[in-house]
């Protein structure tokens, strides 16, 4: 039997108003009831999630667990206890930081808390809105996080073709660094070997789950990591297509058709 379900809240979990859909609650409410942990995997941070951790009844629990930053950290929901956390060399962030002025991009730096935006244009306020709050800053340069933990940086455009473009170009800067794309807008850095298939997997031992008795559930490029890693590994139909055949199951429904009740109704249930 499957004992923890990690499930990405973007486009995944979350319809497109950003909610936990009825159906989804009620089905995650009985996967829970027979022992399976639902875990969230985000690349958001921890902050950001007690809407949908309370949608779920999951909020301020013990023993119920959160993937964050892309596997950059583990956190118990109860107290928001951290039991893990790695982040970027600060030099690292800074110097993909810095290179990110020279191109058209909205740059987030992530700390343990917060996330500072800069080049925060109108259609990244649209889009953030309703998920995760961000402070504006004009800072050419990280000095000003000096002595914080920078868990990622992350660049934002809606023309993917120009982040692989913006991939190749810092090809010499991130070869120990963990690079990701998600939501058809982002290019995400993360300190290398961290990633959400490696976070899944550093929670399963810390819970004595076996790989094999693992699902992820996700819909994007920093979702495959897990996906890979689990026993079972599921993409929703609205999976980026380039990715869909490296799951092991595709859903019927997207994340607006409660694609993760259909999961739990035929793999738990």
């Amino acid at each position: 039997m499957y004992k923890i379900i990690a499930c990405d809240l973007d486009e995944t979990l979350l319809n497109s108003e950003r909610k936990v859909s009825q159906k989804n609650i009620e089905a995650v409410a009985k996967a829970r009831a027979l022992g399976v942990k639902f875990v969230l995997a985000t690349g958001r941070g921890y902050r950001t999630v007690g809407g949908t951790l309370t949608e779920l009844g999951l909020n301020d629990l013990p023993g119920e667990y959160v993937i964050s930053f892309n596997g950059g950290a583990i956190t118990e929901n109860k107290d928001s206890r951290l039991l893990r956390l790695e982040g970027l060399d600060f030099a690292k962030a800074d110097e993909l930081y810095r290179r990110g002025l020279d191109y058209n991009v909205c740059i987030h730096a992530y700390t343990r808390d917060d996330v500072y935006a800069y080049n925060l244009v109108e259609d990244e306020l649209r889009y953030v809105k309703g998920r995760m709050p961000m402070i504006e800053t004009s800072e050419r340069s990280l000095d000003f996080l000096k002595g914080q933990d920078i868990v990622k940086i992350l660049y934002m455009n809606t023309d993917y073709q120009y982040l692989k473009r913006i991939q190749s170009d810092l090809s010499d800067l991130t070869t120990d660094i963990d690079v990701s794309f998600s939501s058809n807008r982002y290019i995400e850095f993360n300190r290398q070997g961290v990633n959400k298939g490696n976070g899944l997997l550093a929670l399963a031992d810390m819970l004595g789950v076996k790989r094999e008795e693992t699902i992820a559930i996700g819909d994007n490029f920093n979702d495959l990591s897990m996906i890979q890693a689990a026993g079972l590994g599921i993409g929703v139909q609205n999976t980026a297509e380039d990715m869909k055949p490296l799951c092991d199951v595709i859903t019927n429904a997207t994340n607006d058709e409660d694609a993760i009740a259909e999961v739990i109704e035929r793999f738990i249930l």
